[in-house]
């Protein structure tokens, strides 16, 4: 009797705790449930269970991803396998990524081939923020990009003078000019990395670089379910191992002879006529972890050889799309719309006179080029789309943004908002930057930012401006420009590729006839 009376005892227990346990689960379930249903997220498409809105994945482009603010507002939710991907399209929700919260906005995020490329985000372009990544920023801008290497304005000068004679030489004849300018732009940014111009070594870099560029703006499956960048559906890994490879050689071959023109000069960089890499070895330690020279900045930073390369690629990767694309996008517009080209030419026949070509010191005089450069600027930002990730939860228009979100903001939409650009916001009229309260480009007028803002910033705008308004500064100056074949302007192609930069969809072909009276070359 008494086992009896205590096993009933034990069951009434064990059922109370069960009872117990199953109440405080319950009650836990319900406490997160509630929790969740209060996040209030950014309104978005609705999607399927598991794949989200994988069904639209055409649509995340600067154009599409427009068309879904148009429907959903300046801030809307794609949900993406493992993935929540948040879009900012207009100025005020762009102020609060940026600069209001840029410090939970400054990590960037990375696709499989961005990071295997960059040597596991070894860069400054997308490396995580930290204290490496504002010392490496540090060196791009005082070092690398700065108006103070003479050799990188003189790649430019050079370059450009070259491209002149280029087309003196088919004067007459249809040129494919968006060639034309990203073989310049190529150039410019590999004579200003290495400190060198010979053609064979260039072609086989720019082969490489295209390789690099087709596979940073390819479709990846396994960016977006993870467990297939094993399977390799698509063909991508071996793609990427061999690319890196070729950029291995082809960087190390660089770095060894840069090495032995230093044991030339007793072993300092300081005596050698500097390029990039120059200034990147000069921050690189040696195997005992000391950096080889002194001064502040190289007493914070030392760097890797994989630092060194992945450094290369971002300078040859950014500026050679960004430069080459923006040359174009100003003469597809000016060439598309001949009032606004004959106004220019006729400033530039005004300040600068027919007699010679334009300097450096003309450059300021040219208040409607300069416009006409900015117009182009808002229609066809370099960087069409910004990318951000978010360091910890955060709100943004009252709408909560998870930690590792990433973040989105369309420059490209930004630059089109009628409530701030008026009805005629994607039509190019460069008198809307005549006025004195017209916005500037350098971050803090972000209703036009196409170079971003905050601690992300581009850190090659002064270089790559500088490229890109020499060039087209000489091709308006310097020839007449006509269609072939009989095309009139308004049959001129506008269309654009979505990528990290977003360049025409066909390139540019053009006749030039020179208009100076004295020699171009």
């Amino acid at each position: 009797m008494f086992m009896e009376k205590k096993m009933n005892l034990l069951r009434q227990i064990s059922d109370a705790e069960t009872m117990l346990i199953i109440a405080i689960v319950t009650l836990v379930f319900l406490y997160f449930l509630s929790r969740f249903r209060r996040k209030n997220h950014p309104p978005g498409p609705k999607g399927l269970p598991f794949i989200g809105n994988m069904m639209i994945a055409n649509q995340i482009s600067q154009i599409g991803l427009a068309k879904l603010a148009n429907q959903y507002g300046g801030i809307f939710r794609v949900k993406l396998p493992f993935l929540n991907t948040v879009v900012v399209s207009s100025p005020d929700l762009a102020r609060q990524v940026l600069q209001v919260q840029d410090n939970i906005f400054s990590n960037r995020p990375a696709t499989i081939a961005i990071s295997y490329l960059t040597y596991e985000r070894a860069d400054m372009a997308f490396a995580q923020y930290g204290p490496m990544w504002r010392q490496m920023r540090k060196l791009c801008v005082m070092k690398l990009f700065s108006s103070k290497r003479a050799a990188s304005w003189d790649a430019v000068r050079d370059e450009v003078d070259d491209m002149i004679r280029v087309l003196d030489s088919r004067a007459g004849l249809p040129v494919n000019l968006g060639k034309l300018f990203f073989r310049l732009s190529r150039k410019i940014i590999y004579r200003a990395a290495f400190g060198s111009r010979t053609p064979e070594r260039q072609d086989e870099f720019i082969q490489i670089l295209q390789e690099i560029s087709t596979l940073l703006n390819a479709f990846n499956l396994a960016d977006f379910i993870p467990w297939l960048k094993w399977a390799d559906l698509q063909g991508f890994n071996k793609r990427l191992i061999s690319s890196r490879a070729s950029l291995d050689a082809f960087i190390d071959s660089i770095t060894e002879d840069h090495m032995e023109k230093k044991k030339n000069v007793n072993g300092s960089f300081d005596q050698v006529e500097g390029d990039m890499v120059d200034e990147l070895l000069a921050f690189m330690g040696d195997d005992e972890g000391k950096v080889t020279e002194a001064g502040n900045l190289q007493k914070s930073l030392r760097l890797t050889k994989n630092n060194v390369k992945a450094l290369i690629m971002d300078a040859m990767f950014g500026g050679t799309e960004t430069v080459g694309s923006a040359i174009e996008w100003i003469m597809t517009e000016l060439i598309k719309n001949p009032n606004d080209l004959k106004r220019v030419q006729e400033e530039l026949a005004n300040v600068v006179g027919l007699h010679r070509k334009v300097q450096e010191s003309d450059m300021n005089k040219l208040t409607y080029f300069k416009s006409c450069f900015k117009e182009v600027l808002r229609l066809h930002p370099p960087i069409p789309l910004l990318l951000h990730e978010t360091m910890e939860d955060s709100e943004v228009a009252g709408y909560h943004i998870p930690a590792k979100s990433r973040v989105m903001v369309n420059v490209w939409a930004i630059g089109r908002n009628k409530d701030t650009w008026g009805e005629d916001a994607d039509t190019f009229k460069p008198s809307r930057f005549l006025s004195n309260g017209a916005p500037d480009y350098k971050g803090s007028n972000f209703e036009f930012i196409p170079f971003g803002s905050g601690r992300r910033s581009c850190p090659g705008m002064q270089l790559g401006l500088f490229a890109v308004e020499m060039a087209v500064a000489h091709l308006l100056h310097c020839f007449q420009w006509e269609l072939p074949d009989g095309m009139k302007p308004s049959d001129v192609d506008t269309n654009d590729v979505f990528g990290l930069a977003a360049p025409r969809a066909s390139r540019l072909v053009a006749v030039p006839t020179p208009r100076l009276l004295c020699p171009l070359v």
